[in-house]
């Protein structure tokens, strides 16, 4: 069995060796190497090129959102997933923005975090299901302040499909062979889904569906 690659980037000695401990307590999972703030991880990735990036948000010389966002537009098939105390929105979609597909809070990595990596390699989001709830909460009492009605119904079956699998981190062509239709089809069913829920990009799409309980 290949193993996965893990790059650790915290600048606290002691949150790595924890979390070295419990990733190589699995026989799937490989710790190639360590960092300390956001440059060095930047270039242990393009040194080592890990499979996962497990990223701290809050590092000296370089934060981890900006340094996710300079490692996945350099290396696309490197996972990663961030590590932090936030659970605003706001932190959750700069970093999905960033182009991480996980979002773990520091409380709950010790039994989220092998979760999280299994799921990122197989290109899937991944999120505390505290940050989970707190989204959700937030989605539903905006509805009820606007005394607005749940977007959601606006889609069809069809369009609900695709929303999920699109969320999941599938393309178009993978969609397309999914539900054995063409990816024109796809593209046109997911323009009509993010002009019905006023959704403007893929990390809105993602957060969109973790909101709904769509994905985890």
């Amino acid at each position: 069995m290949k193993k996965l690659r893990i790059l650790l980037a915290d600048d606290h000695i002691v949150m790595r060796t924890g979390l070295r401990a419990l990733l190589e307590r699995q026989p799937n999972l490989e710790v190639v190497g360590e960092s300390e703030d956001g440059r060095e991880t930047i270039e242990l990735s393009a040194s080592l090129k890990p499979d996962v990036v497990v990223m701290d948000v809050g590092m000296p010389i370089l934060n981890g959102i900006e340094a996710t966002r300079m490692i996945v537009g350099q290396h696309p098939t490197t996972a990663v997933v961030i590590l932090s105390m936030h659970s605003d929105e706001s932190y959750v979609m700069r970093a999905l923005k960033a182009g991480a597909r996980a979002y773990l809070l520091k409380d709950s990595a010790a039994a989220d975090l092998i979760s999280a990596i299994q799921a990122v390699s197989q290109n899937k989001a991944f999120f505390s299901p505290k940050v989970s709830r707190i989204l959700a909460e937030d989605y539903v009492r905006v509805l009820k302040q606007k005394g607005a009605v749940d977007s959601y119904d606006l889609l069809t079956s069809r369009e609900r499909e695709i929303l999920q699998l699109l969320a999941e981190g599938k393309a178009n062509k993978e969609v397309a062979a999914a539900l054995n239709i063409s990816p024109y089809t796809v593209e046109t069913h997911r323009s009509h889904i993010l002009e019905k829920l006023n959704l403007h990009n893929p990390a809105e799409l993602i957060l969109y569906a973790v909101r709904k309980g769509i994905i985890s």
